[in-house]
C-alpha cells in the first residue's frame, strides 16, 4: 500500500477526464464567452472596416525558349551569323525580372519618388492616376526627405490658383500653381490636374526612396512559370492601388525587353563602329599599294617572267600565301592590342568576331563584354562609385590584362611560325638569285597588295554580317495576357478574418480559465477529492455570509440549513447496523471550518431531539466557546485532566440556543498539550458522557500540524474529515489517502464546506440523498432562504427544497 501523500501535479494525473464536469463548468462562465465572442467579433469588424483593401494584379508572358523552337535553330545560315546563338534559360529570366535593378528602373519611370495620400478620419488613403488633383515637378530631392518623421507635407488646395503648404516646419504658406517651391529637403512645382471638384481637399505627400521601394516591390513581385513543360511566366503582385500595380508590371514587362534588345544590339553597334573605322584605313592603305604596283610596272616596263623560274616562284608563292594569312592574323591580334590600349577605351565593349581561331582568346573577350554590359546595366540604376560597380571594374580590369597577355602570347606564337616559313621562303629565293630583281620586287608589292585585299574583304563580310544582327534583333519576350486586377480585394479575408476573431474569442475564455484552475493549488471540486482519497463523501455545506457560528437554530430555514439537515439524514444512513455515538472531527489544516461544523451538526441533532454534547479537544486553539458566546473561563477539558477533584459533571455547558445541545471547553493552554491527551481521565470521560448523551462531537486538532487527532481516535466510533473548497490545498489531499489507507481513523468520511456554484459540475454522492449538480437557478422559497443565498446552492439541494415546499402545500 502506497501511503506516499500525493502533490498537485500527482493528483491531476489520477483524475478521470469527465467530459460533462468540464462542459457545465465552462458554461458556468458563459457571461465571460459572451463577452469575449463581442469584443473579439468588434475587433474584426473594425479592422475590416478600417484596413485598406488589397488587389491581386497579374500578367502573363512568353518567353521565347531556342531549345523549344528547333525550326528557328535549324537554319544553320542564320546560326552561322549569330543571330539564333542563344538560348534562354527560365530560371535565370525569372531572377532577372525580379532583380532590384530592374525595379528601380520601372519605378524611376513611372515617377514613384512621389505618393500621394487623402487623410481620413481613421486612415489615409493614397490615391494615384486619374485621381490625383495635383503633381509635384521635382528638380532635386534630398535624402532627408526620405524621413518621414522630418518631412511631413500637407496641401491644401484654395481655389484653383492657389494652395497652401504645410510640412514639419509647422508654418501654412500660400503659393500659386507652378511656383517653384524651395525647401532644405527639396526643390518642386505643384502642378494642378484636376482641380474642378477638388477645392478644399488637403493631399498629403510622401516621398519615396527609390532602392528601398525597388527593393520592396522586387520582394514581393511573384514571377513563376506556369508549368514546367512551357515558357509561360506569369507575374503577379498585390497593391492596395490596382491601377498602380497594373502599371507597375506592365512597365516591368517593357523595361525587361528594352534591356534585352539594347544588350544585344550594344554588341553589334560596336562592333560595326570598329570595322567601319578599319575599314576606311584599309580603303587608303589599298589604294596606295595598287599605286604603287602600276607606278612600279610603268617604270621597269615589267610583262611577264621566263619560264624558267615559274616553277621555283610557284613554290615561294605558296609561302607568300602562308607568309600573307599570317601576317592577317598578326594584324588583326595589332588592332585588337590597339584597340585595348586606346584611352579611355578601357570599359568598351572588344569585337568578339575579330578574333583569332583561339578558344581561350574567344572566350575571355565573350567574359569581358558580359561583364561591360553588366556594369552599364547596373549603372542605370546606381552611382559610378557603388561597392558594386567598384568590384565590376575590378574584374574588368584584371579580364583585359588577362587578354592583353593572351594577345601577345598568340602573337609571339605567329611570329616564330612567321619565321620558320621565312626560313623555308629564304631557300628557295636562293634558287632564283638569277631572276631580275624587279621580278622579287615586284612579288613584294604583290604580296602586300594581297595582305590588304585580305583583309578589306575579311572586315567587310563580318560588318555585314553585324548589320544583319543588329537589323533583325527582336525581344525574347511576348506579353500574352496585360496586367488586370481582380474584381474583389485578395486582403483581408473577410471569413478568414471572423473565424479567427470567432477563434479567440471562444479561445481566450478557456485558457484563462485552464490557467487559472492550471495555477490553483485548491480544492475546487469534489471530484478530484473522491478521485485521490477514496475516502467516501458524507455531504456538502455551502457558502454562506453569515458570520454567526451557530446557523442552525428551532426556526432556522435557510438554505445552509437545510444541507445540515441533510448530513444529519446521510449520517443515519452511515450508521445503520453501527454505534456512531462518538463523532471525531479533524482537517488537514486550521480555517477548513471544524468548528462551525461541529457546532451546527450537533445543533441539528439535538434539533431532533437527541441530547448532543460538543468536546473541544484543540486545546492548542480553542475557539468553540468564544464562537458560541459562552464564557470560558470555566473548567475544561484540561483541568479535569490535571486535576483529580473535577467530574465530568463539572465541564458541562448548555448551549443557550438551543435545546438538548451542551458543550465542554478545553479550558487553558496547557504546556504540553500532546502528554496531556495520552491521559487514561480521557476515556473514562467519553465513556461517562457517552452514557448521558446519545451522541458526542469530538473538535480535534488538524492532523496535518499535529498528531493529537490520532491520540483520540481510539475512542471514537465515526471520523468526519472537513475539506474547505478553494482553501484546503491540493497536495494535503495526500493526508485524507494515507489516513484512509492505512485506516488510522475509524469509519472515516468526508465533508466538503463552503461550496460554490463553480464548485459543483456533475458530481454524486450517495446514501439516497444523491448529488447530481447542475446548473440552473430556483429563487422564492417561501420561508426556506432568500435568492441571493441560493445562488451558492447546488441543484440537489434546490430539488430536495422544492419538493420539501410541494410536500408541505399538500398538507
Amino acid at each position: 500500500m502506497d501511503n506516499t501523500k500525493g502533490t498537485p501535479q500527482e493528483v491531476e494525473l489520477e483524475q478521470p477526464l469527465n467530459i460533462k464536469a468540464v462542459i457545465f463548468k465552462h458554461l458556468h462562465y458563459w457571461r465571460w464567452y459572451c463577452l469575449s465572442l463581442i469584443i473579439c467579433l468588434l475587433a474584426a469588424f473594425l479592422y475590416l472596416r478600417y484596413c485598406t483593401p488589397e488587389y491581386s494584379i497579374s500578367s502573363t508572358i512568353l518567353i521565347k525558349d531556342d531549345n523549344k523552337a528547333p525550326d528557328i535553330t535549324d537554319n544553320t545560315a542564320l546560326s552561322d551569323m549569330g543571330l539564333f546563338q542563344g538560348t534562354k534559360n527560365i530560371d535565370n529570366e525569372i531572377e532577372v525580372l525580379k532583380g532590384k535593378s530592374l525595379m528601380r528602373r520601372v519605378l524611376k519611370e513611372l515617377n514613384q519618388e512621389i505618393s500621394y495620400f487623402e487623410d481620413g478620419t481613421i486612415k489615409s488613403t493614397e490615391i494615384y492616376g486619374r485621381a490625383l488633383p495635383i503633381k509635384l515637378l521635382t528638380s532635386r530631392i534630398d535624402s532627408s526627405a526620405y524621413s518621414n518623421a522630418i518631412v511631413k507635407i500637407k496641401i491644401h488646395i484654395k481655389d484653383f490658383d492657389r494652395f497652401s503648404l504645410l510640412d514639419s516646419s509647422g508654418k501654412s504658406v500660400l503659393y500659386k500653381f507652378g511656383q517653384t517651391v524651395r525647401r532644405p529637403y527639396a526643390t518642386f512645382a505643384v502642378e494642378p490636374v484636376y482641380i474642378s471638384k477638388s477645392i478644399g481637399r488637403t493631399i498629403s505627400v510622401k516621398f519615396n526612396d527609390i532602392r528601398k521601394l525597388g527593393n520592396r516591390y522586387s520582394s514581393i513581385i511573384s514571377v513563376a512559370p506556369v508549368n514546367k513543360a512551357a515558357s509561360v511566366l506569369t507575374l503577379s503582385l498585390v497593391d492596395p492601388v490596382p491601377d498602380k500595380g497594373i502599371d507597375i508590371i506592365n512597365k516591368l514587362v517593357d523595361v525587361y525587353n528594352r534591356e534585352e534588345v539594347e544588350d544585344k544590339n550594344l554588341v553589334a553597334s560596336n562592333t560595326i563602329l570598329f570595322i567601319d573605322g578599319r575599314l576606311k584605313y584599309l580603303v587608303r592603305e589599298l589604294s596606295d599599294v595598287e599605286r604603287d604596283v602600276e607606278r612600279y610596272k610603268k617604270k621597269n616596263e615589267v610583262t611577264n617572267v621566263s619560264s624558267e623560274a615559274q616553277d621555283y616562284l610557284q613554290n615561294a608563292s605558296d609561302y607568300s600565301k602562308r607568309l600573307a594569312d599570317y601576317d592577317i592574323q598578326i594584324n588583326v591580334l595589332e588592332s585588337l592590342e590597339a584597340y585595348l590600349h586606346r584611352p579611355g577605351g578601357q570599359y568598351n565593349l572588344v569585337p568578339s568576331n575579330l578574333s583569332a581561331q583561339d578558344v581561350t582568346l574567344t572566350s575571355l573577350i565573350g567574359k569581358f563584354n558580359d561583364l561591360q554590359l553588366e556594369r552599364k546595366r547596373i549603372l542605370t540604376a546606381v552611382q559610378p562609385e557603388s561597392p558594386i560597380v567598384a568590384g565590376l571594374n575590378e574584374q574588368i580590369s584584371a579580364l583585359r590584362i588577362n587578354i592583353l597577355e593572351n594577345l601577345r602570347n598568340i602573337k609571339n606564337e605567329f611570329e616564330i611560325t612567321k619565321n620558320k616559313l621565312k626560313e623555308s621562303s629564304s631557300s628557295y629565293e636562293s634558287r632564283i638569285q638569277n631572276i631580275p630583281s624587279i621580278e622579287r620586287e615586284l612579288l613584294e608589292i604583290q604580296r602586300q597588295k594581297s595582305i590588304k585585299e585580305g583583309l578589306y574583304t575579311y572586315l567587310l563580310q563580318k560588318r555585314e554580317e553585324s548589320a544583319i544582327s543588329l537589323a533583325g534583333t527582336v525581344s525574347n519576350s511576348r506579353i500574352i495576357d496585360k496586367a488586370m486586377a481582380g474584381d474583389t480585394p485578395v486582403k483581408p479575408q473577410r471569413q478568414f478574418i471572423y473565424l479567427i476573431a470567432l477563434a479567440f474569442g471562444l479561445g481566450l475564455p478557456i485558457a484563462i480559465i485552464y490557467t487559472r484552475d492550471l495555477l490553483n493549488d485548491k480544492v475546487i471540486c469534489a471530484d478530484e477529492v473522491k478521485a485521490v482519497t477514496g475516502m467516501p463523501l458524507l455531504g456538502e455545506i455551502a457558502h454562506t455570509q453569515n458570520e454567526h457560528t451557530l446557523v442552525i437554530t428551532q426556526k432556522s430555514r435557510s438554505p445552509i440549513s437545510e444541507m445540515f439537515r441533510l448530513i444529519r439524514s446521510n449520517l443515519e444512513f452511515a450508521s445503520i447496523d453501527k454505534r456512531n455515538r462518538v463523532i471525531l472531527v479533524t482537517s488537514s489544516m486550521s480555517g477548513e471550518g471544524k468548528t462551525f461544523f461541529c457546532v451546527n451538526l450537533g445543533a441539528s441533532l439535538a434539533l431532533t431531539g437527541k441530547r448532543t454534547i460538543l468536546l473541544e479537544f484543540d486545546i492548542r486553539k480553542a475557539k468553540l466557546l468564544r464562537g458560541l458566546g459562552i464564557d470560558e473561563t470555566k473548567n475544561g477539558i484540561v483541568n479535569y485532566l490535571v486535576s483529580d477533584e473535577l467530574s465530568q459533571l463539572d465541564l458541562i455547558q448548555p448551549v443557550p440556543e438551543v435545546e438538548n445541545l451542551f458543550v465542554i471547553g478545553a479550558g487553558p493552554v496547557p504546556p504540553n498539550p500532546g502528554e496531556m491527551l495520552l491521559s487514561k481521565k480521557i476515556s473514562n470521560l467519553i465513556t461517562t458522557l457517552e452514557s448521558m448523551f446519545d451522541y458526542v462531537i469530538i473538535d480535534t486538532s488538524p492532523v496535518g500540524l499535529v498528531a493529537d487527532t490520532f491520540s483520540l481516535a481510539k475512542y471514537s466510533d465515526m471520523s468526519i474529515y472537513m475539506v474547505r473548497y478553494n482553501y484546503t490545498q491540493k497536495n494535503q489531499l495526500g493526508i485524507i489517502k494515507d489516513i484512509y489507507e492505512s485506516k488510522k481513523l475509524r469509519n472515516p468520511f468526508l465533508v466538503l464546506n463552503d461550496a460554490k456554484r463553480q464548485n459543483t459540475y456533475g458530481y454524486g454522492y450517495g446514501y439516497g440523498y444523491g448529488y447530481g449538480y447542475g446548473y440552473n437557478s430556483y429563487g422564492g422559497y417561501n420561508g426556506y432562504g432568500k435568492e441571493d443565498e441560493a445562488d451558492n446552492l447546488p441543484d440537489s439541494v434546490l430539488k430536495f427544497l422544492r419538493i420539501k415546499k410541494q410536500l408541505k402545500e399538500q398538507e
